[in-house]
């Protein structure tokens, strides 16, 4: 499957909302995981530090950097898909996410539930600049990076 062309516009739209909503990145994350576990409440035990404790979901110190790092790739995607037309994490590192997302039992359909949380929680993030071709954006690199982790998806060797 060809992947679409992803336009210097769509980057832009990614970098710039991104950009907007770093300072509160904290508040953000604890906001993609509340839609995640809103949307799916059995999610909470494809993580292991949501599985394991107790303590709400703003206290957890695991938190706040593994939602960073889901904009952050996104990010990385966008302007990756528009210089080289396809995502270039490094491959040790999309091995590394393949095989861990594999472990933890995580399938292809839950990234739809992980793009619908990213998408809600840049909507209300950035409202005065949201906009169908954002929503796109944000969309499109998500799911190429989805597709990069999924293709990844086995036992590691």
């Amino acid at each position: 499957m060809d992947a679409k062309v992803f336009t210097e516009e769509q980057e832009a739209l990614v970098l710039k909302s991104w950009e907007a909503m770093k300072k509160n990145s904290g508040e953000l994350s604890v906001k993609f995981f509340k839609k995640i576990l809103e949307i799916a409440p059995p999610a909470k035990n494809l993580f292991s530090f949501l599985r394991d404790s107790n303590v709400p979901l703003e206290e957890n110190p695991k938190l706040k950097p593994h939602a960073i790092s889901v904009f952050v790739m996104t990010c990385d995607s966008a302007a990756q898909l528009r210089k080289a037309g396809k995502v270039t994490v490094r491959e040790s590192s999309l091995k590394k996410l393949g095989a861990s997302h594999f472990k933890a039992g995580v399938i292809a359909e839950h990234f739809e539930v992980t793009k619908l949380a990213l998408l809600e929680t840049v909507k209300e993030a950035v409202p005065e600049m949201w906009s169908p071709a954002m929503e796109n954006a944000w969309a499109e690199a998500h799911d190429q990076l989805a597709d990069a982790i999924i293709s990844e998806m086995k036992p590691s060797s």
